[in-house]
């Protein structure tokens, strides 16, 4: 059963889902267990452009991840099957999605409901498919915490990127342990967040990612919250609205929903989800893996 806690958003989520069979899944946050090291700068040419992009100019610096243990992010190692398995469907439904969304927001009704963890393993679950590179941006300017989370620099980024202190180029970092992902840090601290959003650099700024990624994923402030991140939506291909039924308070949830654009919703992810009774059809398992045995879902206990 869904927890209602606080939140109490259980009767949102359950019309979403009865009446939306292609909307995204949930995807429940598991703990990583691996500690990250420091990272480690190397000045290094841009990856190999595939045939349909543009490649990057000049150089990239490439960095290791400095990840805390333990850690929700990036969950694909042995350990780890659920969470990875959940964002693997998630990274399925958004390549099959009819309308082919390349620039993604990743938002949520309000504050601590796990939207920045979200975008993290969504751009890391797209970038293991190597038919093309995926770049998360942290455009929640106001509260940016993605640098902080992988152990990035918190500058240079996007807010000096869109000032015109600094190229694409420099702001970017290519993440060593994932080869098809890079990161752009919020950067320099912006007094002037929404000017920087509504101006032409920004849209020169995502026409040009477009161009060169195969997927953009963007961290943006709550639904609502600011006019920071209507400027982000509006410039993207689709949204994914993160919820958690401990957490996420029902009316901020009931007007994230009513705010966004129909022809953009892709879906509802919902985080810190142990177990989901409405997501088991009738029938069939989820499985989970060891290294020699396959593990349905009701066997988990035994697999350690």
């Amino acid at each position: 059963m869904l927890n209602r806690g606080k939140g109490e958003i259980a009767d949102v989520i359950r019309p979403l889902v009865d009446a939306q069979p292609g909307q995204l899944p949930h995807a429940p946050m598991e703990i990583n267990s691996g500690a990250g090291s420091p990272p480690k700068a190397n000045a290094r040419a841009a990856p190999e452009a595939t045939p349909d992009q543009p490649q990057l100019l000049g150089a990239i610096r490439t960095l290791s991840l400095r990840l805390p243990a333990p850690s929700p992010l990036l969950p694909f190692e042995d350990g780890h099957w659920r969470p990875s398995e959940q964002y693997r469907i998630l990274r399925t439904k958004i390549s099959q999605h009819p309308k082919q969304p390349h620039l993604i927001v990743v938002s949520s009704p309000a504050p601590g409901d796990g939207k920045s963890v979200s975008a993290i393993n969504t751009a890391g679950a797209l970038s293991l498919k190597s038919e093309g590179q995926v770049v998360l941006l942290d455009a929640d300017f106001r509260k940016s915490s993605i640098h902080r989370q992988l152990g990035l620099p918190a500058s240079p980024g996007l807010v000096d990127v869109l000032r015109g202190t600094c190229t694409l180029e420099e702001a970017l970092v290519h993440i060593q342990e994932f080869p098809n992902l890079f990161v752009m840090s919020a950067g320099t601290p912006a007094g002037n967040p929404v000017e920087l959003l509504d101006s032409a650099a920004w849209q020169g700024l995502c026409a040009r990612l477009r161009s060169l990624f195969r997927y953009v994923v963007l961290d943006s402030p709550p639904v609502g919250a600011v006019a920071d991140y209507d400027l982000i939506q509006a410039a993207c291909d689709g949204v994914i609205l993160v919820m958690r039924p401990d957490h996420t308070n029902r009316v901020l949830c009931q007007k994230a929903l009513a705010n966004l654009p129909a022809g953009k919703f892709l879906g509802v992810l919902l985080n810190c989800v142990p177990d989901w009774s409405p997501a088991k059809h009738a029938g069939t398992d989820y499985y989970y893996y060891s290294s020699d045995k396959v593990y349905s879902n009701n066997q988990r206990g035994a697999a350690g």
